[in-house]
């Protein structure tokens, strides 16, 4: 269970700072370098997921947009200094909740 989470983790850090990486290139008129390098960020991204033992690639991706977005807000939070409000820590937690049944519930 602790490598699945460290895995889910890390696909969303590499997720959002790949993307992080390309507003900045694109929004904020950062170098080029910054581009290139979100982009290759986010290739790993891609490619963290396939080492989740769970079957199935529907549930695997299902469960970790859930900790995408605790992630997202914690990166608002952290990294833009957006102070996420009540009903983002309960959605973020909701969707916690909703990863932890998809994949950890008891299945015939």
């Amino acid at each position: 269970m602790a490598i699945s989470i460290l895995l889910f983790i890390l696909a969303g850090l590499a997720e959002i700072g790949g993307g992080y990486l390309v507003w900045l290139w694109l929004r904020e008129s950062k170098p080029l370098w910054t581009g290139i390098a979100g982009a290759l960020i986010l290739v790993v991204y891609g490619i963290i997921p396939t080492f989740q033992r769970f079957p199935g690639f529907g549930r695997v991706y299902a469960a970790y947009g859930g900790v995408f977005i605790a992630l997202a807000v914690l990166w608002g939070w952290l990294v833009d200094k957006k102070t996420p409000d009540l009903y983002d820590w309960i959605g973020a937690a909701v969707c916690l909740a909703g990863v932890s049944i998809m994949l950890w519930a008891p299945r015939a």
